[in-house]
């Protein structure tokens, strides 16, 4: 007899997970947002602009490893706790010192990309405390954290014009401090962790082809979901002319939308099972960003193709947890890692590649246009595992759609 989902697990760690989560995200992809005011101020070039976007991403997809494993050997609330710490101190030392040049705003993306990896600590922090027929739920729940991303497009740019950009980056210390107690108090490790592993052990599921396939899977979803928050206020000033505030509110839309279904895409996962969700989520994010690539004609235009696609990539990354638990349960920590690794370092090409493309051709088709066809070729690759999945290990798993 299944347990009700509130029953099932730790809320007060689920909802620690989630103010963890959801704070860290909002200052991981704070430079997207200022982005417009910091160019303007340092004069960076359009490639420059989408370098320093996507620092925070590629720094979050290493160090998200490196969480991964911290988390299997001293327990998520301390790597947490560990990660919190470093960013409110590097936050705080770039408003105290200031930010003046191109080569700063590298530095500071990396101190950032420490809140990135909240990822591999937040979802193993909430999903070891859950039954697998749940576990779509929990991850969504707390994985919806990335709507952090609303709170940098929607205040970043307005607290910026009153106060100046640097400002914003010793503002954003105080919510991190308020949530970091929130935590140490709320949060508590799972009882049924697994050991502590040799340091090689941790890498064994690389052996396994079925962990490079959830990798594709997720550098597609999250990859195009983060890439998308950390762009898309550079691609609303750069493309319709709009101030970085109301730029901002457009982000902002699209960033809540994706945020919004990702417990929306685990729940659907756990119902219709996540390869079925997938493939769907797939099709329709790829049609969306060739409409954008298109180049519409107005902004309302552009931001209904962004809407639907954060809203099928959102989904996407809440029916790629649903799934991961299942096949790497034991594994949990480093297998979310290296996912959460693959997804950052999608987000990072993204949001590179618009620069890139933007600086060599003017425009931003092409790099929406190779984002599309990494979509189709996630497709391609879920409809050739798919029979094997349902029927090996996806077969062992009762009472549960894969």
């Amino acid at each position: 007899m299944k347990t009700s989902f509130w029953k099932a697990g730790h809320t007060p760690t689920l909802i620690a997970a989630f103010l963890y989560f959801d704070l860290a995200f909002m200052v991981w992809v704070l430079l997207g947002p200022l982005a417009p005011e910091i160019a303007k101020d340092l004069g960076l070039t359009p490639a420059e602009k989408g370098l320093m976007v996507a620092v925070p991403t590629l720094a979050g997809a290493v160090l998200r490893v490196v969480n991964g494993l911290l988390v299997d050997r001293i327990g998520p609330k301390l790597a947490g706790a560990i990660s919190q710490v470093i960013v409110i101190l590097g936050l705080f030392a770039a408003w105290s010192f200031g930010v003046h040049s191109f080569e700063a705003t590298l530095a500071l993306g990396i101190v950032l990309g420490f809140a990135g990896a909240s990822f591999a600590i937040a979802l193993p922090l909430a999903s070891r405390w859950y039954p697998p027929e749940h576990q779509g739920k929990a991850m969504g729940l707390a994985g919806m954290g990335n709507s952090g991303t609303v709170f940098a497009a929607l205040f970043a740019p307005t607290l910026a014009k009153l106060f100046g950009w640097n400002a914003v980056l010793g503002l954003a210390c105080i919510p991190l401090v308020i949530v970091f107690v929130v935590y140490m108090v709320l949060a508590k490790d799972a009882p049924d962790a697994p050991p502590a592993k040799p340091l090689g052990a941790y890498l064994e599921p690389l052996k396994s082809a079925d962990a490079w396939w959830f990798m594709l899977f997720y550098g597609v979803t999250f990859g195009g979901f983060v890439g998308l928050a950390a762009s898309l206020s550079i691609y609303f000033t750069d493309q319709f002319g709009l101030t970085t505030v109301v730029a901002g509110y457009c982000t902002a839309a699209c960033v809540f939308a994706g945020s919004l279904v990702r417990p929306m895409g685990g729940a659907l996962a756990d119902r219709i099972g996540g390869i079925r969700t997938l493939s769907v989520v797939y099709i329709v994010a790829a049609a969306a960003l060739v409409g954008v690539s298109a180049g519409p004609a107005s902004v309302l235009g552009a931001l209904g193709l962004f809407v639907v696609a954060m809203l099928a990539l959102g989904t996407g990354n809440g029916a790629v947890f649903q799934l991961v638990p299942q096949r790497f349960r034991a594994e949990i920590g480093v297998m979310t890692g290296l996912v959460g690794m693959a997804g950052g370092v999608g987000g990072f090409y993204l949001a590179s590649s618009l620069g890139l493309a933007k600086q060599m051709t003017g425009t931003y088709q092409s790099g929406f246009l190779i984002f599309a066809a990494l979509a189709l070729v996630a497709l391609m690759g879920l409809s050739s595992v798919k029979r094997k999945w349902r029927t090996t290990w996806g077969a062992a798993i009762q009472g549960v759609r894969i």
